[in-house]
């Protein structure tokens, strides 16, 4: 039997991730945090966790689409972008207890979470470890791409070389071939990318009872990193973590389906948080007296 060729988690760069950060996208806060949208009086709070080696301007398409009752915070990893020189966490732990810190602060609104890849166990986690310290779960969980915690398959990919690492991003097709030939630029993302691959891939969740929110998993129909563990039960497993309702929706595409797919799937995001939230800003409330 051979070992997995990857750990259910991938990352789409091309040039327009690495960036200057914009005014409003720089350490409003906190480095981990962004803040991108947000009327002056916000209903719920949308948190975005992002994919093993990106950074929180994958979600900044997202920000255009946000009525004012939703504020899209994102969260940004240390060692990318404008963290570059950031120490990054030891493990899962350590990612979360410091993400954690970062979020206690907030108001007291419902709060959506919503993990791509292996930004969903982040989410998982991050969901339990909320809870805990503000006594105040999640309104919704959103999974994307990748099998629950304790189901999904991980390999060591965290330990070979960069051209094995390389060649397994451009099997995902999510890394444009101009950025993996470039010397300086595969450089730049291979660190971040080693450095979450080791995360995850050494990520052996606890034991922990059900979260009490619905939970949504959302996949891309070709997504070449969920294969069986989907087809199981049609949720990678993620339905025995809650005791709420669990729904599958699934997208056409593969891994990175949120990407060509974005409209449509912020319009599901936003209905499940409230079915009165529409797409594209314009939304006002209350919509009658």
């Amino acid at each position: 039997m051979t070992a997995p060729s990857s750990p259910n988690l991938s990352f789409r760069h091309s040039a327009q991730h690495f960036p200057r950060p914009s005014a409003r996208a720089v350490r409003a806060d906190s480095p981990w945090i962004r803040r991108w949208s947000g009327g002056p009086a916000p209903r719920f709070t949308l948190i975005c966790l992002p994919h093993a080696g990106g950074s929180a301007g994958f979600y900044r398409p997202w920000a255009a689409m946000m009525p004012p009752e939703v504020e899209l915070l994102a969260v940004q990893y240390p060692g990318r972008e404008d963290r570059l020189g950031d120490p990054g966490a030891a493990d899962m732990g350590e990612l979360v207890s410091a993400l954690a810190d970062a979020l206690e602060p907030l108001p007291d609104r419902p709060y959506a979470l919503f993990g791509h890849s292996m930004g969903s166990a982040v989410a998982w986690e991050l969901a339990h470890e909320l809870t805990g310290r503000r006594h105040l779960a999640p309104h919704r969980l959103f999974a994307s791409g990748r099998a629950a915690p304790g189901t999904a398959v991980t390999g060591q990919l965290h330990r070979q070389n960069d051209d094995t690492l390389s060649a397994e991003l451009a099997r995902l097709g999510g890394t444009s071939r101009e950025i993996l030939d470039d010397p300086g630029l595969r450089s730049l993302i291979l660190t971040a990318v080693r450095h979450d691959y080791r995360i995850i891939e050494t990520y052996r969740p606890a034991e922990r009872p059900p979260l009490d929110c619905p939970l949504h998993v959302l996949t891309g129909s070709e997504d070449p990193e969920l294969g069986e563990e989907r087809s199981r039960d049609g949720a990678g497993g993620w339905a025995d973590l809650t005791t709420a309702r669990t729904e599958v929706r699934v997208f056409p595409g593969d891994h990175f389906y949120l990407t060509p797919r974005r409209r449509e799937v912020v319009a599901t995001v936003l209905r499940r948080l409230d079915p009165s939230l529409t797409t594209g800003g314009a939304h006002t409330w209350p919509s009658t007296p």
